[in-house]
């Protein structure tokens, strides 16, 4: 049997897109001699569809898309992702699972329906899928398929945490292949893991195994592609190209052998957390723009750091001449700032403007000055500077059509340094969940072959420049000490007490985490962030804004 998979880009609720992506894949797959072509888990609406899930109008279109591709699907079968309704509702549970259509002759042959369903960090899928108890192989073309959804293979088979394991049943039924068709989202340390978990999984059950994952960008979660194929002794017999669409063939041979029918490539070594980010956030932004119908984006270009590595990130993925990049020099700013920042200009060619905010700033205090007669220069005529700036971005976004890239980094945002309806506004926010001591990183990443982001960007000390002689280490720990205790408390959940057991001074750990406990509400207020950490602010990490509990 000739089996192809599918690692392709789906627009969420695009049933017209990923119907005519998926017929003319099957048409591609057969012309090439396939037997099955294989799609991603819930392909037909995109992943994660959300609330979209509870209207039974988006259902409706997901099943008539489904019956188009089926007679599509003659001369070869397919296997596609979809959400179904639960027939057996009647009964209780959910009304949808989450299934696998496996299609030949044009029409459903079979349904397989997913068991484990994530409801971890940006999953949630117990909301909507009812879990399926019962598991039966696809017989086709000879062969016996072990066919499972993301999940119900993903489970770790050293620690199982659930009583039911799909392939544990399969196995009964004396399978010779196993396929499962995932929605695996992105984080920098995700590919090896994911390799790992699915090596162990093919040696465990003794079977070849292909696995199919989504490539692209849903708002803020970025799907990276990645999909492998093992033999039964859990070797990698090929990997596909990360962050990109890809179709490639195979012969699976009746004693279960797999011979890859294109070169091969894998990868020597492992690419590095900054290389996997930077193609990541290049995605992200790139299919915000498409998916949402915007093509050009607008920034506030400050001669800082982090300004300047969204401003190069979004040229490369719009387009430098899709990118506007504003410098709006403030009474505070210095001559270095603004020459930094046009220096970056020319060596994209992005376009660029630049609006004074002196006189707005000085307006809003003359305004302000019958209230604030007597009271010293604090936060409120700093914050006057960064809400000036967003009411011109936005001005210029409304005029224009331009959206807006957020440019506050992960350190930042969970300290809470930055003004709400200032420099934290925008339509998604590039560095959201990248910390600061990665940003220099990227930086210097993007400079790898010439200089692009000017170097006295990332060696001056970073300041907002709100005030005279304003550093960021004015009331904030060095970004290496900062960024180590955000990771050991966001990504790791790890309690002060053991992080001050680590070494780290203990007033310096108690402020940290009070700070970033504080500061929820601010992020409840940022714009969606795109996630390349294996737990990001947003959706993957719920903190009640009122919460008392500082750990």
């Amino acid at each position: 049997m000739k089996i192809a998979l599918a690692q392709l880009n789906y627009h969420i609720g695009n049933f017209d897109s990923n119907t005519e992506k998926i017929i003319n894949t099957i048409h591609a797959a057969r012309g090439k001699g396939a037997d099955l072509v294989v799609f991603a888990e819930l392909c037909i609406s995109g992943y994660p569809a959300r609330d979209f899930l509870e209207f039974k109008e988006f259902i409706g279109l997901c099943e008539q898309s489904a019956q188009t591709i089926a007679t599509a699907c003659t001369g070869i079968a397919c296997i596609i992702g979809i959400p179904k309704h639960n027939t057996n509702r009647s009964k209780g549970g959910k009304d949808l699972h989450n299934s696998a259509y496996f299609i030949a002759d044009g029409k459903v042959q079979q349904v397989v329906n997913k068991a484990l369903l994530p409801n971890y960090d940006v999953f949630d899928e117990y909301r909507y899928f009812e879990p399926e108890t019962e598991f039966t192989c696809v017989e086709y073309k000879g062969h016996r398929i072990a066919l499972t959804i993301c999940e119900d293979l993903w489970n770790d088979i050293e620690n199982p945490l659930y009583v039911t394991r799909p392939m544990d049943k399969l196995m009964e039924q004396k399978p010779d292949v196993m396929i499962n068709i995932a929605a695996s989202p992105f984080a920098y340390n995700h590919d090896e893991e994911r390799i790992a978990i699915l090596s162990d999984n093919a040696k465990r059950y003794n079977l070849p195994l292909f696995y199919v994952n989504h490539v692209g960008a849903q708002t803020e979660i970025i799907f990276d592609g990645g999909s492998l194929v093992f033999d039964n002794q859990g070797k990698v017999i090929d990997e596909l190209p990360y962050f990109k669409e890809v179709i490639t063939y195979y012969d699976l041979s009746d004693d279960s052998q797999v011979t890859p029918q294109q070169p091969v490539t894998l990868m020597p070594e492992r690419q590095s957390d900054i290389e996997q980010i930077h193609q990541g956030l290049i995605l992200g932004i790139r299919d915000y723009f498409y998916k949402s119908g915007f093509k050009q984006a607008i920034l506030g270009l400050s001669g800082g750091i982090d300004s300047a590595v969204v401003c190069a990130l979004a040229a490369e993925a719009l387009g430098a001449e899709n990118v506007m990049a504003v410098l709006l020099p403030s009474k505070y700013s210095t001559g270095h700032s603004i020459t930094d920042a046009e220096d970056l200009v020319e060596n994209l060619g992005c376009m660029s403007e630049t609006v004074e905010i002196k006189s707005i700033t000085d307006a809003f205090e003359t305004a302000l000055h019958p209230q604030f007669e007597g009271l010293p220069f604090n936060i409120a005529e700093e914050n006057l500077q960064a809400r000036s700036r967003a009411v011109v971005l936005m001005a210029m976004c409304n005029k224009f059509g331009y959206i807006l890239l957020n440019t506050s980094n992960k350190s930042e945002a969970a300290v809470g340094y930055g003004t709400l309806y200032g420099d934290m506004c925008g339509g998604i926010s590039v560095l959201g969940d990248v910390y600061k001591t990665q940003v220099y990183q990227l930086a210097n990443y993007i400079n790898r072959d010439k200089e692009i982001i000017p170097q006295n960007s990332i060696v001056k000390p970073p300041s907002a420049e709100l005030r005279p002689d304003q550093k960021d280490s004015d009331s904030l720990p060095d970004y290496n000490t900062l960024d180590t205790i955000l990771v050991e408390y966001i990504e790791h959940r790890l309690s002060s007490g053991e992080i001050i057991q680590q070494g780290y001074d203990e007033a310096t750990v108690r402020r940290v985490i009070k700070l970033v406990n504080t500061a929820e509400h601010k992020r409840y207020q940022t714009p969606p962030i795109l996630r390349v950490s294996p737990k990001a602010f947003g959706m993957g990490r719920r903190m009640p804004i009122v919460g008392k509990y500082l750990s």
